[in-house]
C-alpha cells in the first residue's frame, strides 16, 4: 500500500511502513521514513509505484484547463476527488485524484484552500482580477528579459536611463528597471556600472557626478521658486562711525563679514567684526527662513555653487563695497600695547562698507613685511591691516597656548578655475589649479577675527540664558571628534571655551539661527530667553543640528569628489606621466603639488614620509580612481613625519583615510546593500 501525504504544502508519495492510531509511518523513494499525521494522508493507492504515480499525476494536472475545472465546480464546498470526478469522469482513480489535488493547490486565484484536501472556487470578479496579475506579472518579465537582452548588446532602454540613479544609489528591487540591470549584469559576467556605461546610460563622468548629487540632496531641482523675495528690515538702525573693509576671494557674492579699526595711536583700539544680518529681516517659518532651512548651507564646487538663498536676497544684504549694510557688529576694546581685551558690546546698526578687498588681488602685496613695516606698505588701509595682522598673531598665540601644541599648516588650500565658464561646468572646461599657503597673513587676519566673533558671541548668548548652536571638541586625542550641541562647551581643536558659528549667516543655516538669537539679546539683553525664536531645550533646535550635520557632510563629500574629479582632468589635460608624492600610510601617497591621495602599490612597508615617483598608467573619471605603478624612490632615508595637526576643527584628523569621492554603489547582484560615501574634514571658519 501507497501514500500520498502533503508535508507543509509540498506533496510526496511513499509506501505505508505501519499505521497507528492518528499516524502512520511512511518509507520514501530515498529509503528514509517519515512519520506523518492520518489527517496529512490524501490518498492511498496500491500502484503503480510512487515516482512513477506521482509522475503520471503532475502530467496530468498540467492538462486540466483551469477554466473548465472552475466551471465545473461546485459553488460550496468540494475536495480534490470531487473535481476529479467532475472533470475526468465518476470513476477517476487515484492518478487523476492527486492531478485534481495537485491542480488545485498551485491555483490559488481559482481556488481556495481550505484544509484537508477542501476546496471553495473563488468568486468570478476576484479570478478576472488575478488573471489580469498574472497576465501582467506575465508581460512585466518579457520587458525585464527584453531590457536586459538590449543592455546585453550595448544598449540602453530609455527606462532605464531615466531610473539611472535610483537603479544605482537608492534601488527600488522589485523595480522592473532594476532586475533588468541585474539581469543583465549577471549574463554579461560585468559589473553594473560597467554594463550601463558600455550601454551609453551615462552622458559623461561629470555629469554622472553632478546628477548622482541631484538625485540624492535636490531631488525637486536646485532652482529657487519665482517670487522669493528679500524681506525688509523694519528696525531703525543707527549709522557707524567706522570704514569697515572685507576681505574675500574675486569670486565671491555672499560677503558675511568685515573688519574696521578705530582709535589707532591712541592707546585704545577698537576692532570691529561686522556680520551681514539677514536675521533682522527673515524670521523662522517664513517662505524665505524655510528654503534656507531645507538646504541648510551653500554648496561649493570649483566654478559653481548652490547657494543657501536666492541671488536677490543674497545681494539685499551681503556687505557690498560703497553701501551702508545692515550689520550685527562687534566690538572689541584692546590695550593698544599689549593687546588686552578691555571690554566687548555688540550693535544693531548699518555699515558704511568702504572696499571689498579681494585675496587674490592682494596676497602677493599684503605681505608679513609689508604689515610688519620691514617694507613700505603701498595698498589701502595698510594701517589698518597692520594692526589686524599684530592682533590675529596674539590671538592664535593664546589659543595655542590653551590647546597645548602651536598649530601648524602643512599643505596648501588649492584653487580651482576652469575656463570659459559662464554658467554650470559641463566637466570638459580646461582647469587650473593653483596654491595659497594656509595661514597666509589675510587668511590668518580673517580667521581669527572669526573665531574671536564666534566664542565672544557663544559666551555671551550662555550669560543671557539663551541657547545657541555650539561646536565643540573634549580634547585632541584621537577619536575626539568635534561635536554640535545647545551648550556651551570647550573646543580643544580651536583653543576657546565656546565656540558657535555666527559669522557666515548668508551660507550658512546654523549661523542664521544664532544670529537670530544674538538678535535677541542684542534686542532685549538680560529679558531675551523669553523672546529669542529659540528656547532652552527646544526640539526644533536640535533638529536643526541634525539636519545641518548630515547637510553640511553631504555638501562637502561631494565638494571634496568633485574637486577630485578635475584634479584627475587635470592630470590628463597636462598630459602627465609621472607624479610626485610622499608616502602616507596603508599605501597612500599625496601628491606633492596638487590636492590628490591615491593608492600606490610597493609603498606599503615604506616608512611615513618617503618620497617617491609615482607613474600614471590611467584614470577612471567614474570610480575617480588614478591607477599608478611605483617608478621609483626619491629617497633612500625618509625623514621623520611633520606635526600633521592643522587649524582644522578637529585636530585629530590628519586626512590619512582613503581618498574620498570614489564611486560607491547601492546595487548588489546579491544582496542590495547600499553603501554611504565617508564623511569629510571640514574647515571650522
Amino acid at each position: 500500500m501507497y501514500a500520498l501525504f502533503d508535508d507543509a504544502g509540498k506533496f510526496h508519495a511513499g509506501r505505508v511502513m505501519s499505521e497507528a492510531e492518528s499516524s502512520v509511518q511512511v518509507e520514501l523513494d530515498s529509503g528514509k521514513r517519515v512519520k506523518v499525521k492520518s489527517a496529512n494522508v490524501m490518498l492511498r493507492f496500491e500502484k503503480p509505484a510512487p515516482a512513477e504515480f506521482m509522475a503520471q499525476a503532475q502530467a496530468l494536472a498540467a492538462e486540466i484547463d483551469l477554466d473548465l475545472a472552475w466551471e465545473f465546480a461546485s459553488d460550496d464546498e468540494f475536495s480534490f476527488g470531487d473535481l476529479a470526478r467532475d472533470y475526468f469522469d465518476a470513476k477517476a482513480g487515484p492518478d487523476k485524484q492527486a492531478a485534481a489535488l495537485l491542480r488545485l493547490f498551485d491555483a490559488p486565484h481559482y481556488f481556495r484552500r481550505l484544509g484537508k484536501g477542501l476546496f471553495r472556487k473563488a468568486p468570478e470578479e476576484t479570478v478576472k482580477a488575478a488573471l489580469l496579475g498574472i497576465e501582467r506579472k506575465k508581460q512585466l518579465a518579457l520587458q525585464i528579459e527584453a531590457w536586459a537582452a538590449e543592455l546585453v548588446q550595448g544598449l540602453c532602454p530609455a527606462p532605464v536611463r531615466e531610473q539611472l540613479y535610483r537603479i544605482l544609489f537608492r534601488p527600488d528591487k522589485n523595480g522592473p528597471e532594476y532586475k533588468a540591470v541585474v539581469e543583465a549584469a549577471k549574463r554579461a559576467q560585468r559589473a553594473p556600472l560597467d554594463l550601463l556605461t558600455a550601454a551609453g546610460a551615462i552622458e559623461s563622468p561629470y555629469q554622472f557626478h553632478w546628477q548622482r548629487f541631484l538625485f540624492e540632496q535636490f531631488p525637486k531641482g536646485h532652482a529657487f521658486a519665482p517670487g522669493l523675495a528679500a524681506p525688509a528690515i523694519k528696525d531703525e538702525l543707527p549709522l557707524a562711525a567706522v570704514q569697515a573693509f572685507s576681505i574675500d576671494d574675486s569670486a565671491t557674492t555672499e560677503i558675511d563679514d568685515a573688519l574696521s579699526v578705530q582709535g589707532l595711536g591712541t592707546g585704545t583700539v577698537v576692532f570691529g567684526v561686522h556680520i551681514a544680518a539677514p536675521g533682522l529681516a527673515i524670521t523662522p517659518d517664513t517662505a524665505i527662513d524655510k528654503v534656507a532651512r531645507e538646504r541648510l548651507s551653500t554648496v561649493y564646487m570649483p566654478g559653481w555653487k548652490i547657494t543657501m538663498l536666492p541671488d536677490d536676497v543674497v545681494q539685499a544684504y551681503t556687505l557690498a563695497e560703497g553701501r551702508n549694510c545692515p550689520a550685527v557688529s562687534l566690538y572689541v576694546t584692546l590695550d593698544e600695547a599689549t593687546l588686552e581685551v578691555r571690554s566687548s558690546e555688540t550693535r544693531l546698526e548699518l555699515v558704511p562698507i568702504a572696499a571689498n578687498l579681494r585675496h587674490d588681488q592682494l596676497d602677493t602685496v599684503v605681505t608679513e613685511a609689508t604689515l610688519t613695516s620691514e617694507v613700505a606698505a603701498d595698498y589701502a588701509f595698510a594701517p589698518e591691516l597692520a594692526f589686524a595682522f599684530r592682533l590675529a598673531k596674539a590671538l592664535k598665540g593664546r589659543r595655542e597656548v590653551v590647546r597645548g601644541k602651536p598649530e601648524t599648516f602643512n599643505r596648501p588650500d588649492y584653487n580651482f578655475r576652469l575656463a570659459g565658464t559662464d554658467g554650470e561646468p559641463q566637466g570638459h572646461e580646461a582647469v587650473t589649479i593653483s596654491t595659497r599657503q594656509r595661514g597666509a597673513p589675510l587668511d590668518l587676519i580673517v580667521a581669527e577675527a572669526m573665531i574671536l566673533a564666534n566664542s565672544t558671541w557663544g559666551g555671551w548668548l550662555a550669560e543671557h540664558g539663551v541657547p545657541g548652536i555650539y561646536r565643540s571638541q573634549a580634547s585632541l586625542l584621537p577619536g575626539n571628534k568635534v561635536r554640535m550641541g545647545t551648550k556651551p562647551a570647550p573646543h580643544a581643536g580651536m583653543g576657546v571655551a565656546q565656540y558657535a558659528w555666527s559669522t557666515s549667516p548668508l551660507r550658512r543655516y546654523v549661523d542664521l539661527a544664532n544670529q537670530w538669537q544674538i538678535i535677541a539679546c542684542a534686542r532685549h539683553g538680560r529679558s531675551a530667553a523669553l523672546v529669542a525664536p529659540f528656547k532652552p531645550k527646544d526640539a526644533a533646535l536640535f533638529s536643526v543640528i541634525s539636519a545641518f550635520d548630515a547637510a553640511y557632510t553631504a555638501y562637502n563629500g561631494y565638494q571634496q569628489g568633485i574637486e577630485r574629479f578635475w584634479t584627475l582632468q587635470w592630470v590628463a589635460q597636462q598630459g602627465l606621466a609621472e607624479i610626485d608624492a610622499s608616502v602616507m600610510k596603508d599605501g597612500l601617497v599625496r601628491a606633492d603639488t596638487v590636492p590628490l591621495v591615491f593608492r600606490l602599490p610597493g609603498t606599503e612597508s615604506l616608512p611615513r614620509g618617503s618620497r617617491v615617483r609615482a607613474r600614471v598608467n590611467g584614470m577612471d573619471l567614474l570610480t575617480l580612481e588614478l591607477h599608478a605603478t611605483l617608478a621609483a624612490r626619491l629617497d633612500e632615508a625618509a625623514p621623520a613625519a611633520a606635526d600633521g595637526s592643522t587649524a582644522d576643527e578637529s585636530a585629530a584628523e590628519d586626512d590619512d583615510s582613503e581618498p574620498t569621492g570614489a564611486l560607491q554603489l547601492a546595487i548588489d547582484l546579491d544582496d542590495g546593500g547600499s553603501a554611504a560615501p565617508a564623511a569629510v574634514a571640514v574647515d571650522p571658519a
